[in-house]
């Protein structure tokens, strides 16, 4: 809105037309997200907690999360409502991947709402039905896919790119692309929904791997800067700065009440989105790989729940005191804020090991 708004000032003062960089929107509508998430924060927290919104506490799980039940949950709806402001007031809402990224976006939040709602206010402790969950999201997944591959405008949207070897392109076609893409998205987040389970330990990782592939959208989108790093060329999908910006200010706004001791808790409505939010940008910029190298610390937290599963299935023993792994370090005496502080800079390596493949071809 504001962006449009700057276009029609400019042809009357051209000093408007500052606002058609990406990087200074993007900028502002990081600032505009964080701001929205701490001015209506405490507002929602308050909302939560009269009513009686709280977390379950699994008798199952750490003795030291007892202590957590009847914090506010569905803290995610905030992180949505800043990033959904943020993006209709900064974004160029004529692109067509501004409005795919984020319909999976709050698809995947209400699959999360509906979850968090059958949860923790009619009463159900199973929630959605796992089938029935799964199927949403797959519903979800794949429109986002379909869309994404019917709308490409040029090979470069649709092909799969190995980072570190600047030859190695692999055409896809309909059928590779549209499963590859399905399963980076839903994957993703789900990956993102098991990592939430400690306080702020999903939601900086998130931030984190959001924000650098905020920059491999803005290499993308510009024509030069495509050929100078050898990555793919997408017209368009520099807008992805401006949806990875809002996701990096409502994260880093939803973290100033979720950081420990969390004064609110994101649940599904925030996981589930987020990560979908991740999986949608990676396939756009077209690096798929190299968000399953920033986002490390989820496959690893997913990973660890497969193999914990499939040991007890088969052998009738754990391979980890209890999964995903996050809870494993905390049962061998590792304090909450340590786990969750090492979670964090395992990402940071990753994160700044995803960004140098823009470079090292």
């Amino acid at each position: 809105m504001l962006y449009r708004l700057a276009e029609i000032l400019a042809q009357h003062y051209s000093g408007f037309r500052v606002f058609s960089y990406l990087t200074l929107r993007g900028i502002l509508a990081a600032i505009t997200a964080l701001l929205i998430a701490l001015l209506v924060g405490p507002k929602m927290i308050r909302a939560l907690t009269n009513h009686q919104i709280g977390q379950n506490v699994r008798e199952l799980g750490p003795k030291s999360h007892l202590s957590k039940q009847g914090t506010p949950t569905m803290g995610g709806t905030l992180i949505l409502v800043a990033m959904l402001a943020s993006t209709l007031l900064w974004a160029d809402l004529s692109n067509r991947y501004v409005w795919i990224v984020s319909g999976v976006t709050f698809a995947f939040g209400l699959i999360g709402f509906y979850d968090d709602y059958l949860k923790l206010v009619v009463g159900n402790s199973k929630g959605l039905p796992a089938r029935w969950k799964y199927l949403l999201q797959s519903v979800a997944g794949l429109g986002a896919a379909t869309a994404l591959y019917f709308s490409a405008s040029v090979p470069a949207a649709t092909d799969l790119y190995v980072p570190l070897f600047k030859g190695v392109i692999l055409p896809l076609g309909a059928p590779g692309f549209i499963i590859l893409s399905y399963f980076v998205i839903v994957g993703t987040s789900n990956a993102v929904n098991l990592t939430d389970g400690l306080d702020g330990l999903a939601i900086m990782p998130a931030v984190m791997v959001g924000g650098a592939l905020g920059v491999f959208a803005y290499a993308s989108g510009n024509a030069i800067f495509a050929n100078y790093l050898l990555i793919p060329h997408v017209p368009g999908v520099g807008e992805g700065l401006i949806f990875s910006a809002t996701l990096f200010g409502a994260g880093l706004g939803f973290l100033w009440f979720n950081s420990y001791p969390a004064q609110v808790f994101m649940g599904d409505v925030g996981a589930l989105a987020l990560g979908a939010a991740l999986g949608t940008l990676a396939v756009i910029v077209r690096q798929e790989i190299v968000l399953f190298v920033m986002g490390g610390v989820f496959v690893l937290e997913t990973v660890s729940v497969i193999l914990q599963v499939a040991s007890f299935k088969l052998t009738g023993k754990r391979i980890f005191r209890m999964a995903p792994i996050h809870h494993h370090f905390e049962l061998k005496g590792w304090a909450e804020p340590k786990v969750i502080v090492r979670f964090w800079i395992i990402t940071v390596v990753l994160v700044l090991a995803g960004l140098a493949t823009l470079k090292v071809r």
